[in-house]
């Protein structure tokens, strides 16, 4: 009877803990507004390919020649790499044309990756299970 009782204690205690970790991780529809988009045109900057979310950067230069920094999150590599898409696809240099789901906090130029264009013209369109 005891045994049951400490059995039953710590199947309880490990479903805590992983309701525990799945209310830590954010989701889509917390951090963006998926109803509304933008757009932008720029030079890719950089790229954070790393879990849990890969990150570009896209520089756009303004008609007066100001320059700012985008900054555009995806799913985790390994939902790109199912999706076909590999870190070598981002050549950090190239003009690319990013759309995104904007921040819903209001934080400027921070968007959600759903469409990207290349330079050499092929289109890569993100969508995942929570947009």
């Amino acid at each position: 009877m005891r045994m049951r009782l400490w059995r039953g204690i710590g199947a309880i205690l490990v479903l805590l803990s992983f309701a525990i970790s799945a209310l830590a991780h954010h989701s889509f529809v917390a951090e963006f507004d998926g109803s509304k988009k933008f757009s932008v045109k720029g030079k890719l900057t950089r790229l954070q390919w790393t879990n849990p979310h890969v990150f570009i950067f896209v520089d756009v230069t303004d008609d007066s020649g100001q320059v700012t920094t985008y900054q555009f999150a995806s799913g985790p590599p390994s939902t790109l790499h199912v999706a076909g898409v590999r870190q070598s696809d981002f050549k950090v240099g190239d003009t690319v044309q990013v759309t995104g789901a904007p921040a819903k906090d209001g934080t400027k130029h921070l968007g959600w990756l759903q469409m990207i264009k290349y330079s050499d013209g092929h289109v890569f369109v993100y969508r995942n299970a929570s947009e």
